[in-house]
């Protein structure tokens, strides 16, 4: 790979996080409604699931996605059902004020174990999506370059590139998106509001999973 293909490559990777989608429109909810603490942390969940999908890919095995309609279904069908019951926790949480992450310092331990609960929660959130195993099976393969590097390898390193652009990218959103709510969202009320709209737009995700067909 030259320095023009792995620009290229960028450019394009870029533009399609950059477009909306279930990621970023969820990192900007939460940071609108739950604050930069829950967006940032449950981003770099969502970023390391495409190292899974990257390695499976590079491997082989997301083709099982394409050609097993089977295996597209349960995995499509567990992600639905995954995000259906976060929708449902964030409907029956309590209110938040102001929103998680603005001005609550919590101890060390526990701070710990809310960022893993997070990080969990965003992995399984990619991680659960087969269509994002269909999505870097097809598209990694264009920027490969036959003959130099294995191509298992340049898979796993264009991959790598790909989630830490990610990451850059839905950081600067939670940061972004965390100081609107700081603005938008004060009281009871607000905080009820903002738990109802996280709950539908991951509703909302699950069931844009559960009615989606096989492809990209």
């Amino acid at each position: 790979m030259d320095a023009v293909q792995i620009g290229s490559f960028l450019l394009a990777a870029v533009l399609l996080t950059l477009a909306p989608g279930p990621d970023n429109l969820y990192v900007l909810t939460l940071g609108v409604t739950r604050g930069r603490r829950e967006a940032l942390w449950t981003a770099w969940g969502l970023c390391s699931g495409i190292s899974i999908h990257t390695l499976a890919a590079a491997l082989g095995a997301s083709a099982i996605f394409h050609s097993s309609a089977l295996a597209f279904g349960l995995l499509k069908y567990l992600g639905a059902a995954y995000l259906l019951y976060l929708a449902w926790q964030a409907w029956r949480a309590p209110a938040l004020q102001p929103p998680a992450g603005l001005t609550s310092r919590p101890d060390a331990t526990s701070a710990v174990a809310a960022a893993a609960v997070l990080w969990r929660r965003g992995l399984l959130m990619n991680v659960l999506n087969p269509k994002v195993s269909l999505f870097f099976l097809a598209f990694l393969p264009q920027f490969v370059t036959p003959g130099g590097l294995p191509l298992a390898l340049q898979m796993l390193l264009l991959g790598l590139l790909f989630m830490l652009q990610a990451l850059l990218l839905f950081g600067a959103l939670a940061w972004l998106s965390a100081g609107l709510g700081r603005r938008l969202l004060a009281g009871p009320l607000a905080g009820r509001a903002a738990n109802r709209l996280t709950a539908l737009v991951l509703a909302a995700l699950g069931l844009r999973l559960a009615c989606s067909r096989g492809g990209i």
